[in-house]
């Protein structure tokens, strides 16, 4: 009994003490405000309305829009050329001449051939003339017998009325003879004249032109030189010049595999030529819509003009393509923001300045900015940084960061290789 007693005794002084203590905690607490100590501070930001926007920074390479090799059509010694590399030149431009002699003298052959050949038709016509005017008479004289045997039987011999039948038909087949030789000798204009324009086409290649307006990249043979005709694949034929179209370039831009599905035609792009100390503006034009397997990136292609010739095709410029953007939505600090998936938790401050945990969902992210698609109002007060120390209905003093409403985040991308994009303009 005694031992049940001190024990019991114990228990109660116990209880005793945990009262006591609390008393004083609660004690403490009244003291602390009624000594007007503020509530723990905590750097607050609003929620605002802005612009979210991904951009892809990448370096791309200055192309001529067309770059063709100029081949002679003919062969021939190089007589003159007047062109040299540099030379601006336009479309239809005497670029070379060449000397081919047998072009001349088989040029005259077509005139003369021609010539006969229209003698020939003067003839065939005069032939046919004259064999209609004797087949006229001997028909006539044939209709008039046998006209004269239906009216009178008997009258007109058979031997007689043979004997002008025969001697008509002779005749018109005489007239179809000639007919035949006329038509004859029309086909042979016709051919002559067809040489005569072939072998003319032949002599004006002797003077080489531009075929658009360009510029000449490269200058390959020299006055006296004999050039061999481009037209056949089986000989090694040297071009005289090579002519790049460079007052319109395009711009070739490889854009990431993970980017590719962003890339339309028509998407603005923002150029900077650091060379030239130059921003402008451009749009996609086209693109390839296929992967390089080697650098995984898609070949996409702006329109340039360049009609002073400022910008020298290989060189490179820095490019910034806008990939998603976000007008006017909620943002928020990422740092208020617990959870990186599509949800999170925010600490948000009543009106008594009380923390409200709040779940919301989340939208585009930028470098400092996300997006909120729920669970906030524009106006509204988040807490920023770490919250751990703070705890749900905890009453703060908020200290307000200025925040931009707006974001955009860069991405870096590749760069074009210089190697195959010079292989693939010509």
């Amino acid at each position: 009994m005694p031992t049940r007693r001190v024990t019991a005794f114990f228990c109660y002084l116990a209880k005793i003490c945990a009262v006591l203590y609390c008393l004083a905690v609660c004690g403490g607490c009244v003291d602390s405000k009624k000594n007007g100590q503020p509530p723990p501070s905590a750097a607050v930001a609003i929620v605002q309305r802005g612009n979210l926007s991904h951009v892809l920074s990448l370096a791309g390479q200055f192309q001529p829009y067309q770059v063709v090799e100029v081949h002679a059509k003919v062969s021939g010694y190089l007589r003159h050329i007047y062109v040299d590399i540099g030379d601006r030149v336009h479309a239809g431009q005497t670029l070379a001449t060449l000397d081919v002699p047998e072009l001349n003298a088989q040029y005259r052959s077509t005139q003369s051939e021609a010539l006969r050949s229209q003698d020939a038709i003067s003839a065939a016509e005069y032939e046919v003339s004259r064999t209609r005017s004797l087949h006229t008479p001997l028909q006539a004289n044939y209709d008039r017998l046998v006209e004269a045997s239906k009216q009178q039987p008997g009258i007109i011999a058979a031997q007689e009325l043979d004997d002008a039948r025969s001697q008509a038909e002779a005749s018109q087949g005489q007239v179809n003879a000639a007919i035949a030789e006329l038509s004859a000798a029309k086909q042979g204009a016709d051919a002559a004249v067809a040489d005569q324009q072939r072998v003319g086409a032949l002599q004006a290649y002797t003077n080489v032109t531009a075929p658009l307006d360009g510029v000449v990249t490269w200058r390959y043979t020299d006055t006296g030189v004999l050039i061999q005709q481009g037209t056949n694949s089986e000989t090694q034929a040297i071009p005289l010049i090579k002519l790049a179209q460079s007052d319109l370039l395009r711009l070739r831009v490889p854009v990431p595999e993970d980017a590719v599905r962003y890339v339309h035609v028509g998407d603005p792009m923002q150029i900077r030529v650091d060379a030239l100390d130059r921003n402008f503006s451009g749009k996609v034009v086209r693109f390839t819509r296929n992967l390089d397997l080697s650098t995984r990136t898609m070949e996409t292609e702006v329109d340039v003009p360049n009609q002073n010739l400022s910008i020298t095709p290989g060189m490179y410029a820095n490019t910034y393509l806008q990939l998603e953007h976000r007008e006017d939505v909620l943002t928020i600090p990422i740092v208020a923001v617990q959870g990186t998936g599509p949800t999170g938790v925010v600490f948000a401050l009543n009106a008594n300045n009380k923390i409200e945990q709040r779940s919301v969902q989340l939208g585009m992210r930028g470098s400092t900015l996300v997006e909120v698609t729920a669970g906030l109002q524009a106006g509204d007060r988040v807490v920023l940084g770490d919250t751990s120390r703070f705890h749900d209905g905890e009453e703060v003093t908020p200290r307000l960061q200025q925040e931009p409403s707006s974001d955009i985040m860069p991405e870096e991308g590749g760069v074009t290789d210089p190697q195959e994009s010079n292989g693939g303009g010509t």
